[in-house]
């Protein structure tokens, strides 16, 4: 079972504290999974958590996360090398992918080095769900604001480029980011940008923006276009999921 068109939901959310857990997945994981049209059997999800290192004790999280939800979670690992045999077969056998927060700039580093950029491209193609935070949004568009290096925001224009967008991430809570993204749009570095607010999520079928929706009532989306040398912002009011029990 697959989506069936190429589907991406690139999102500033979908976790949240848990009861019994300390991480539990909240509804833009849910959502990703209903994208997958999966039925009659347990999700197959994916996690991967390249751009934190692949740190253990946050695998560990997503494990719990993910029984708690009813799904079945397999962690790819890169680190110290990867720890799958058939890393593709293992990709493409998933209902959805998601991707941790992190560093994009060392993600897409990583992946390059272990050809896993094509690897995803070809699952994207093939109907696997690709989804992700933070990190985990930007690369798939064409870049981005990133504090990869350092704490100062700086921009970053060398990510998958399946979605042929800059992605905004974090809009609401990190006042350094609505200000960049506008003035790398403004002088072309960036090309039109989809952003959003913490909880909120935004779904492409194929490169096509078809949907935002959000896990935080109050939260938006915002499309950041060029005119002349400005940059000018437009909201999208988002679609609010179910909450997750």
């Amino acid at each position: 079972m697959t989506a069936p068109d190429p589907t991406i939901l690139a999102t500033s959310g979908g976790h949240r504290t848990g009861g019994r857990t300390m991480v539990q997945f909240n509804a833009l994981v849910h959502h990703a999974v209903d994208l997958s049209g999966v039925h009659g059997r347990r999700p197959r999800v994916m996690y991967v958590g390249t751009a934190i290192g692949d740190a253990e004790h946050f695998t560990s999280r997503m494990t719990e996360a993910a029984r708690v939800a009813g799904f079945d979670l397999t962690p790819l690992h890169l680190f110290p090398m990867p720890n799958l045999e058939d890393v593709e077969g293992a990709v493409l056998d998933q209902d959805v992918v998601w991707v941790m927060g992190g560093s994009v700039a060392n993600l897409l580093a990583v992946w390059r080095v272990h050809g896993l950029d094509l690897v995803m491209r070809r699952a994207w193609q093939a109907g696997v769900v690709l989804s992700g935070v933070s990190a985990g949004s930007i690369c798939w568009f064409q870049g981005g604001a990133t504090d990869s290096f350092g704490p100062e925001l700086r921009p970053l224009t060398n990510a998958l480029g399946f979605l042929p967008y800059g992605n905004g991430v974090h809009y609401d809570v990190d006042e350094g980011r609505r200000p960049l993204i506008h003035r790398l749009v403004a002088e072309g570095t960036l090309p039109v940008a989809h952003c959003t607010d913490d909880g909120v999520g935004l779904v492409y079928r194929g490169t096509e923006l078809v949907e935002a929706v959000t896990e935080v009532p109050g939260q938006g989306a915002y499309l950041v276009t060029r005119d002349g040398d400005s940059a000018v912002e437009e909201r999208i009011e988002p679609r609010r999921l179910a909450a997750v029990a």
